[in-house]
């Protein structure tokens, strides 16, 4: 019996193999719904480098798209599109914005209008603001352990001074890439871990 089938209990190594060798679905996930937000150009980013790995399906999830309403406002019935995106990925980056030194509200009713098909899941995180959103994301890392997400280490940080023309053209530094190459290194490798355990 080999390793992976000591470690899950499993005397069927085919179907350990296809867990393992399965394509991930990662989802790219837009923090903020306001007008004249400029998450979707840093997710447009994230994504044109992570497809060109080829190691997983990328997608953009957008939450502005869900119409999610105040946690607690309604049945919850709405949340179910929202769930069941989520169900059907492996992983996650986070694009972040700093609002307050923390994250959006509409980031954090979104984390709260889903639970089970969070856990054990990965995630990095992409932030920004004028520390980089450097408060935003160790916001977030707290919220991600509640929900059982095992946020990765690597973490860009995007300034509104230097990555940013006139605060909404997003025309990232080179430099960037060495850590989005890494974080995305993580999330895959984390994703694939925590999706023989689920």
């Amino acid at each position: 019996m080999g390793f992976l089938s000591k470690l899950f209990g499993s005397t069927n190594e085919k179907e350990i193999d296809d867990m393992t060798n399965e394509k991930l679905k990662i989802g790219i996930i837009l923090g903020s719904t306001r007008q004249g937000r400029v998450s979707p150009q840093v997710g447009e980013w994230v994504k044109g480098i992570a497809d060109k790995r080829g190691d997983a399906d990328y997608e953009i999830v957008d939450i502005a798209n869900y119409n999610l309403p105040f946690l607690g406002t309604t049945d919850g019935s709405e949340a179910g599109p929202w769930n069941e995106k989520l169900a059907s990925l492996d992983g996650f980056v986070f694009i972040v914005q700093e609002y307050n030194h923390s994250i959006t509200g509409a980031l954090k009713n979104a984390l709260d209008s889903a639970r089970d098909v969070w856990y054990n899941k990965a995630a990095g995180i992409v932030s920004y603001g004028s520390t980089g959103g450097a408060r935003a994301a160790e916001h977030l890392r707290g919220i991600c352990g509640e929900l059982k997400i095992a946020d990765v280490r690597t973490h860009p940080t995007l300034s509104l001074f230097t990555d940013f023309e006139n605060g909404s053209v997003f025309k990232p530094q080179a430099l960037h890439q060495d850590n989005m190459t890494a974080m995305l290194d993580e999330v895959i490798a984390w994703s694939g871990a925590l999706k023989t355990v689920r």
